[in-house]
């Protein structure tokens, strides 16, 4: 009997018994449903941190330095700006004030640093302009505000050459930020940016404890860092334990490492669900083979050899877990589409991960209905022809 004839006889056994069949398939549905939903919100999670680690800036790397002891002057500035692969400096003071606006007070992060800052992190100025190097020079007193921190002190209201009282002192606003979001867990909206020079009077300190860095080239970051490092290390000898450099990609692998681990671990706690399945398929098919004993016992009688009857149930196994299959990753792609649009989250289906939750089911079902099908074809045909 052929492959064809065989499919078609386990088609129209599983029709015989739609009920039976439907419930067999079950675990496989889910467990397909499952391997697709969960794998494709870890893989959407990842592409957003991904996104949210680019949106930090172009080829940035960043210089923290731990203690009052260490602070960056601005003579070590100038040297770290010489280097040869570092296209731009933005040292950065940072810290929380109160903004107060008329009758409306909240505290808010600020960040005092230069002009560079808008370009090496990639912050544009959706209304005015941002702080230039005269604003430093002449320490004068105005501020870029956030999206968010606009929308709280102004409204609908346009903030440009609108005054706003930072810690008691009163500071011109003359630009707004365009709207990023939150990034890595913290807003960068809800923010005050202001002048180097006018920052440290605000915050009382003149200790520089940050810098970013925008290199000349994506290629060459491992060779700038290093070259950062060295010149840190004549900076400040015997230290190397109080300073760090760090650059996107650092945190793109740490971040990916973690992901590539939560995918890991969300594929197998779904891929339970289609063992499981699995032997539901084995549960079935050996209720089937008990049934239709009479059914083999005249196959064999008029001929059917083992290794046909053997066959016959192992695509019937094959079949019922790859419809399961099928139906599964069309659940499993509408669920994603639905949760996606309902909780705004982002799902990144992957065709490699459909292909191979697809292939696992059909190969737990055949794996499943080994046992089963072995079964029957070792039927006596006398005594099957016997059983009632």
């Amino acid at each position: 009997m052929g492959i064809l004839q065989s499919i078609k006889m386990a088609l129209r056994s599983i029709k015989s018994n739609k009920l039976r069949s439907v419930l067999t398939m079950l675990g496989i549905i889910i467990g397909v449903s499952s391997v697709i939903v969960l794998v494709a919100m870890a893989q959407g999670s990842t592409t957003n941190v991904t996104n949210q680690i680019n949106s930090l800036g172009t080829n940035l790397l960043t210089v923290n330095t731990f203690g009052t002891n260490l602070a960056i002057t601005q003579d070590k500035i100038d040297e770290i700006s010489k280097l040869n692969g570092v296209k731009s400096v933005a040292p950065v003071i940072s810290g929380r004030v109160e903004v107060k606006k008329d009758r409306t007070s909240a505290q808010v992060s600020l960040t005092a640093t230069n002009s560079n800052y808008s370009s090496i992190k990639n912050v544009n100025v959706s209304q005015g302009r941002f702080i230039n190097d005269l604003d430093n020079e002449y320490r004068q007193k105005i501020a870029v505000i956030g999206a968010t921190t606009a929308q709280t002190f102004f409204g609908t209201d346009n903030p440009i050459d609108q005054y706003i009282q930072i810690n008691g002192t009163s500071f011109k606003v003359v630009g707004v930020l365009e709207s990023k979001g939150s990034s890595l867990g913290s807003s960068g909206d809800d923010v005050v940016i202001v002048p180097l020079s006018t920052g440290e009077r605000l915050l009382k300190t003149t200790n520089v404890n940050q810098l970013y860095l925008q290199g000349k080239s994506q290629d060459q970051l491992d060779f700038i860092m290093a070259e950062i490092q060295a010149k840190l290390a004549t900076m400040f000898p015997n230290q190397s334990d109080s300073y760090s450099v760090s650059n996107q990609q650092d945190l793109m692998n740490t971040m990916s490492s973690v992901s590539n681990t939560m995918t890991m671990m969300l594929g197998g706690i779904a891929g339970i669900s289609l063992l499981v399945g699995g032997i539901g398929i084995m549960n079935i098919m050996l209720v089937s083979v008990s049934e239709r004993t009479k059914e083999i016992g005249i196959r064999k009688a008029i001929g059917a050899k083992r290794r046909d009857v053997l066959l016959q149930f192992l695509i019937e196994a094959a079949v019922l877990s790859s419809m399961g299959g099928i139906i599964g990753i069309l659940i499993g792609l509408g669920l994603g589409k639905i949760l996606s649009s309902t909780l705004s989250m982002t799902f990144t289906f992957s065709s490699s991960v459909i292909l191979m939750s697809f292939l696992f089911s059909v190969v737990v079902g055949v794996v499943f209905g080994v046992f089963p099908a072995n079964k029957a074809s070792k039927l006596n045909p006398i005594q099957a022809l016997r059983y009632e």
